[in-house]
């Protein structure tokens, strides 16, 4: 977390987004957290990319 510069208020949005059970695309998605981005494809998340990466998918 340190080394990639992820802040707590960004994890806690994380948290409180898994948490309400989001409804995502079939297709490649992402979600914005400001310091980090969450990708996924369908109902999985698979990768997090740092702030300023390009992200491909359906912004959520």
């Amino acid at each position: 977390m340190r080394d990639r510069a992820i802040s707590i208020a960004d994890l806690n949005g994380l948290r409180l987004w898994i948490e309400s059970k989001p409804e995502v695309p079939n297709g490649d998605w992402y979600k914005d957290f400001g310091s980090f981005k969450i990708c996924g494809h369908g109902s999985y998340p698979k990768t997090f990319l740092l702030r300023g990466q390009a992200a491909k998918g359906v912004s959520l």
